[in-house]
């Protein structure tokens, strides 16, 4: 057997409206009909009753002052105009002493059959009678007891007719509270479902060049809300991942192009004419400063391209950051005191971690500092051990970080201010591989610029706690 499939959201809605519709309509139609036909069948018997009644009086009052004939003649009189009504009388031997409209008996009946309980139903030229069958004592003659069955039958035509009427007017208005309800299913659905077309249209229209628009989220049913605002959100992060992607690139392209172009130069001076070997050297010496620079700005980029993809991995092992900041202090003590900068640590603690990387971002926050504090400023690191974690900060006086930059100024090649570009001698990823170092290891890292003074801080799991990328 074939079984068909709906693939449309919106059809399976409206055919299950359609069923659970004509299925509650189809049970009320059965119960309906049920107690139709039970009341109907009240209704009959109580006339039936009625009629034996009828029967019973006059057979006892005129067998009580007439013969036969006369008990006859009464019969016929009460029954006068009631053709859906049929009378049949028998002895207490089954033999047909009378008969009102034969018509609505069988032949068995008539040839002195008796139903099979106090009432029954049949069926004579495929029309339903039902009938009920008593036995009347008539008032005694001389010594004699007279007792008659009397056997009365009303003919259902008109009720069959009736139920029948109703049974196809209820199927009828089945179908079409079906067919309604299908089309309302189908018309809530259609509207209700809306919000999602508008999301293929708009997913259909996207591009690289096209990410601004975004979905209305007041007319949304309650059940797609969360859809759509799912859908603006991620329209926002592409759009923001494709605006830092443009900007990286460009970044790249930029300071790429300087070290190439000044390689491009001095290779072409050098060829310009024949040059001593001293000069040679000199050409070459500086060549080789450029290809460091471009091979640096490679290496960190090829770090952070590890850190993005969660495989930066790391030792793990318990690094004293008083001794690595004081070893720091020692490395650019002569680039501090040749500007009169002082630098000083305050606190230690301990953490567990991999030295050369936490040591790589301590020395970036420190080589930032000195970049950008001006000659006799003070740099100052302090550590600071608390249960929530332990804290690292690097702060100094300067230049500040305009608000609207401190967010961005962890972002790759970026520079929180013009002034501070200036100074910069570094590719801007110094402080990008600072972050990442410092989320390998569990932590997080934030910016501070106010009131002449710029600080970092880092805060790390404490020394023996697992840390968590």
């Amino acid at each position: 057997m074939t079984v068909i499939r709906i693939h449309s959201l919106t059809a399976r809605l409206a055919a299950l409206f359609a069923a659970l519709t004509a299925s509650l309509l189809v049970l009320v139609a059965v119960l309906f009909g049920r107690m139709l036909e039970a009341h109907f069948q009240e209704l009959d018997l109580h006339e039936l009753q009625g009629k034996v009644t009828l029967i019973r009086n006059a057979l006892q009052e005129d067998a009580a002052t007439g013969g036969r004939p006369e008990r006859i003649q009464a019969l016929e009189r009460a029954f006068v105009g009631h053709e859906s009504l049929g009378v049949l009388l028998r002895d207490v031997d089954g033999r047909v002493l009378y008969v009102i409209h034969p018509e609505h008996f069988t032949a068995a009946q008539r040839a002195g059959e008796r139903l099979p309980g106090a009432s029954a139903d049949w069926t004579v030229d495929e029309r339903p009678h039902r009938g009920v069958e008593v036995g009347i004592a008539l008032p005694r003659i001389g010594s004699t007891d007279q007792t008659i069955e009397a056997l009365v039958a009303l003919d259902l035509s008109h009720h069959a007719h009736f139920l029948t009427s109703v049974r196809n007017a209820t199927w009828a208005g089945v179908v079409a509270a079906a067919l309604a309800a299908a089309l309302f299913g189908w018309f809530a659905a259609h509207r209700g479902l809306a919000p999602l077309r508008r999301v293929t249209e708009t997913a259909r229209r996207l591009s690289a060049r096209q990410l601004a628009e975004r979905l209305a989220i007041d007319d949304a049913p309650l059940e797609v809300r969360d859809h759509v605002e799912a859908f603006n959100g991620m329209l926002a992060r592409l759009e923001a991942a494709f605006q830092r992607l443009g900007d990286y690139s460009a970044d790249i392209a930029h300071e790429l192009r300087t070290p190439i172009s000044n390689l491009m130069t001095q290779t072409q001076v050098a060829l310009s004419r024949p040059r001593t070997i001293t000069e040679y050297q000199d050409i070459l010496a500086s060549n080789l400063e450029e290809y460091e620079r471009i091979a640096r700005m490679v290496s960190d980029m090829l770090f952070l391209a590890k850190a993005d993809q969660n495989t930066l991995a790391h030792a793990s092992e318990p690094v004293d950051l008083a001794l690595e900041a004081d070893a720091l202090i020692d490395f650019y003590e002569a680039l501090a005191e040749e500007r009169q900068v002082g630098i000083v640590r305050q606190g230690q603690a301990s953490v567990q971690g991999d030295r050369l990387m936490l040591r790589r971002a301590l020395s970036n926050l420190i080589s930032n500092a000195l970049r950008h504090t001006p000659d006799g400023g003070r740099i100052t690191i302090r550590i600071d051990a608390a249960a929530a974690g332990i804290h690292l900060a690097v702060c100094n006086v300067g230049d500040p970080i305009p608000a609207d930059q401190i967010e961005r100024i962890f972002e790759r090649f970026h520079r929180g201010s013009a002034q501070r570009e200036s100074r910069g001698e570094g590719a801007g990823l110094g402080l990008a591989i600072t972050r990442s170092i410092v989320r390998a290891h569990g932590g997080k890292i934030t910016a501070q610029s106010a009131d002449g003074v710029t600080g970092f801080t880092i805060t790390l799991p404490p020394h023996g706690a697992p840390p968590t990328p």
